[in-house]
């Protein structure tokens, strides 16, 4: 089970709850994979909803990497990930908005 105050999200990919965490190395290397400048750029594209399918599936796979597992976008390009496309990119902006949330403030 995921803790919000901690920053984690879960997602179930393939049948299995996993949780998800953008660590300070996993926000290093969203920020390298989406080569986005910076990741104030990312956030704003989710804020403003123009956010790409390669944006979500490389902060799925850095925040799955962050909570431990070893999966990459390509690995989760093929998963089944319960509650589609819409799901994915919910836990995608949720992870991104926990990673920068003051633990004293509510999700």
């Amino acid at each position: 089970m995921a803790n919000p105050w901690a920053g984690e999200v879960e997602l179930v990919i393939d049948g299995k709850a996993r949780v998800m965490r953008l660590t300070l190395g996993a926000l290093a290397e969203l920020e390298a994979a989406l080569e986005a400048g910076s990741l104030l750029d990312l956030v704003r594209r989710f804020e403003e909803e123009i956010f790409s399918a390669r944006d979500v599936l490389a902060l799925l796979a850095a925040g799955l990497r962050g909570g431990g597992a070893d999966m990459t976008a390509a690995d989760l390009a093929r998963a089944e990930i319960a509650g589609g496309p819409r799901a994915a990119a919910r836990a995608a902006a949720e992870l991104l908005a926990r990673a920068f949330m003051d633990p004293g403030e509510p999700s």
